[in-house]
């Protein structure tokens, strides 16, 4: 019998999988084909278009200003752009569109699009603390709160969701991300694609999603933002390329190419990625957009000549609208009468571009009202929800959590504790301080302003002085408990915000120190973009939470955790290293010859010839993580146990069911996240030592006790072999039915 500690979420519904037949369901339900009629319609417009307006199709720019200057107005009037990025107030929007659709030779509709990508006005959780929800439907409801927010001030397309797999937090754009696993993000990556996009792109309420970056921008070598990406093909397909694919059936309506090469060709040009996998090999009728100047940055590439060069390479690729840059606009003209782009080319670049303005309702809807989007009791509320269950309890020593706070006081410190920003978290372009409540203001609101002694101790994250470590100090020992808040800002992380360093910031671990001293109780906090290392402050402290960049409502979501008047219910969606030098690290790896035993530290005692431990490990750390993949702790004791297997042998075209015991052996109620994972044992392509086959979450009573089954297929156990093939191979396979990566109750089976 194996025991963990386990989660809770208010949320009881459940996600079976296998995920393919849900996303399937959800394709057919949501996904909305040209119509004869949008086509004939975007045909008779295309049949009348001059080249010169085909090609303002083509070109978005980020020229509006508030208000419109009369450049820009004559630029519109002359069908010289298709679409704006980041631009405009509500009411510029409206006029720009008025004047594209009443003063323009086709008036062809505008496409407004901007970066809403974790919540408009309202904030949600930074998507990689969405993902540690482990909750599609929760995803699905953000992303259609930040649909309506943005589409009742004229946004249409959004440039979310972010797929890229990421598995090295020196990157900063792994707070955008949703983790490591292709399994879990896939999942919720098509839940935030229905969630924006809705029931009909023509709603009003709906917004475009747009597939991000495609492809491997993720793999940026070394971590560092833009760099380039060395994928085998054979990696690109079992890991990278999958989340995109679950978009494309959830019926995403675009996608983005990345700034990096792949394998030494910039994305924006690479024929492979947009010519044969997206139009080829999966059929995808969308828009593709490139991202900002990625066409003209090819040129720094050194793949393109000039931005002509780049231009007839872009335009060649499949790349249908140029982002900011204007080589589209400049050159594609002369590059279609010299014969070096092909009418053909941009008609279909043109068609994916109007078909999506057909399918968005652009051309029959009426001007829009200039309109203004704010937080609603609803939105806040369901915030809130997923800041709770975004934050994940790594450690609750002696069962400090919850804190017992009656006739209690309690010291609320650190440079995360009262600071709006930071809590918002990168690209909350819209999101306002005024709407976000602090954990500080929620503990006063919670327990009275009179029972709170608060020290900031640090000015913010970075900074190195200890001139307001003594006040902290005191408001510590003036208290029963101390809640740190600590972590990094939201300039640290987020796109150009690569570090080399995953500790704490500034003088954060003097703080820690500090307050160690004092013998209060001590609560950490860790609000961030990414994984951080931080054992030795976790060492000191007795419980450690963490909050991510939570979002408007995460200081109400966290104080009520700590507090227990709710539950944990976060799972990590990402590997947690002990030290930067583990990166990148990931559970999905591969096997070694010589794999290490845990704890194997120290130089080999043996020589080549008797290799006596020479195995694949570090000789100073440990090469486990400090907390894997999954993992996640809750405020009761929940039992795994009675493994079963419905049959030991599993036929093509045939089913097995994978079960287990899960009970809640605490006095008080969770939500666990059951995983199910698979390995290949021996294949003709080594597989993963684990594989994410599945997942439940489940609501548990105190004392409950519940059967979780999963179903596998011959289809779960598919992988590319040598010649990119995707097959199955009769053989011995082992399964878990886990809690997280690392542990689990254990099978096999066959498949024949």
């Amino acid at each position: 019998m194996w025991r963990c500690r386990c989660l809770e979420s208010r949320d009881m519904r459940t996600l079976r999988f296998p995920v393919a037949s849900a996303l399937l369901c959800a394709a057919a339900l949501l996904a909305q084909p040209a119509s004869s009629d949008v086509e004939s319609r975007v045909g008779a417009l295309l049949a009348r278009m001059s080249l010169a307006e085909k090609v303002g199709q083509m070109s978005q720019s980020t020229a509006m200003s508030t208000p419109i200057s009369e450049g820009i107005k004559g630029e519109i009037r002359a069908g010289r752009w298709g679409s704006f990025l980041n631009a405009g107030s509500p009411s510029d929007r409206a006029e720009a569109q008025r004047i594209a659709m009443k003063e323009s030779r086709l008036g062809i509709p505008l496409l407004f699009g901007r970066d809403v990508i974790h919540g408009y006005k309202t904030i949600f959780p930074i998507p990689l603390g969405q993902a540690a929800t482990w909750d599609p439907e929760l995803i699905e409801l953000a992303a259609r709160q930040a649909a309506r927010e943005a589409a009742a001030e004229g946004i249409r397309w959004t440039f979310a969701p972010m797929v890229d797999i990421a598995r090295d937090p020196r990157w900063g754009r792994v707070a955008e991300s949703l983790g490591e696993d292709p399994r879990l993000a896939g999942t919720l990556a098509a839940a935030m694609v229905r969630g924006f996009q809705g029931h009909s792109l023509a709603d009003t309420a709906s917004v475009a999603a747009c597939a991000k970056h495609f492809a491997g921008y993720g793999a940026a070598e070394a971590g560092r933002d833009y760099n380039s990406a060395w994928i085998p093909e054979i990696l690109l397909r079992e890991v990278y390329l999958p989340p995109f694919h679950a978009t494309r059936d959830a019926g995403v309506a675009t996608f983005m190419t990345s700034f990096n090469t792949l394998n030494g060709v910039p994305a924006t040009g690479n024929r492979f990625l947009l010519r044969q996998i997206l139009r080829s090999e999966w059929k995808y009728d969308g828009l593709v957009v490139s991202d900002y100047e990625a066409v003209t940055e090819m040129i720094r590439h050194g793949y393109a000549a000039d931005a002509r060069d780049a231009a007839r390479k872009a335009a060649n690729a499949g790349v249908d609208m140029e982002m900011v840059s204007t080589a589209y606009f400049d050159h594609l003209k002369s590059l279609v009468e010299r014969g070096e782009v092909t009418m053909g080319e941009i008609d279909a670049a043109v068609r994916n571009i109007l078909r999506l303005k057909f399918r968005l309702g652009l051309f029959d809807q009426p001007i829009p009202t200039p309109a203004e989007a704010n937080p609603t009791a609803a939105s806040l509320e369901l915030a809130e929800r997923a800041a709770n269950e975004s934050a994940v309890l790594l450690k609750n020593q002696g069962g400090l959590l919850p804190l017992d706070a009656a006739n209690r006081t309690l010291a609320i410190i650190g440079p995360l504790a009262d600071s709006p920003m930071d809590q918002m978290g990168t690209w909350s372009m819209d999101g306002r301080p005024a709407d976000v409540q602090t954990p500080l203001a929620a503990f006063r609101r919670l327990m009275g302003s009179g029972r709170i002694r608060y020290a900031a101790g640090l000015r913010n994250s970075r900074d190195q002085r200890r001139d307001g470590l003594a006040a902290a100090v005191e408001a510590a020992r003036g208290a029963d408990a101390v809640v740190l808040f600590l972590g990094e800002e939201h300039v640290l992380s987020g796109e150009a915000r690569s570090r080399a360093f995953l500790g704490l910031p500034g003088a954060q671990e003097e703080l820690v120190d500090a307050l160690h001293g004092t013998g209060k109780p001590l609560v950490v906090v860790i609000m961030a973009g990414r994984p951080l290392t931080f054992h030795e402050v976790a060492s000191k402290a007795e419980a450690v939470v963490y909050a991510w960049h939570p979002g408007s409502m995460g200081g109400p979501a966290i104080a009520k955790l700590l507090l227990g008047q709710s539950e944990p219910s976060g799972r990590l969606p990402i590997t947690f290293p002990r030290t930067v030098g583990q990166v990148p690290i990931y559970y999905s790896h591969l096997n070694t010859g010589r794999p290490a035993a845990e704890n194997e530290l120290g130089i080999p005692m043996g020589n080549p010839a008797n290799p006596a431990g020479y195995t694949s490990k570090y000789i100073d750390v440990d090469f486990t993580p400090e907390y894997p993949f999954g993992f996640g702790l809750s405020y009761t004791t929940v039992e795994y146990s009675q493994l079963r297997i419905s049959s030991p042998v599993l036929r093509t075209g045939q089913t097995i069911q994978v079960s287990a015991e899960i009970a809640n052996r605490g006095n008080r109620p969770a939500t666990e996240t059951v995983q199910l994972y698979v390995r290949d044992l021996v294949a003709s392509v080594a597989q993963p030592v684990r594989k994410l086959t599945g997942f439940q979450r489940i609501p548990l009573k105190a004392g409950e006790r519940r059967t979780v089954e999963f179903t596998v297929s011959a289809a779960d156990l598919a992988f590319y072999d040598e010649r990119m093939r995707l097959i199955t191979e009769p053989g011995r396979f082992q399964v878990w039915i886990a809690p997280d990566a690392a542990r689990g109750l254990s099978g096999e089976f066959e498949l024949r």
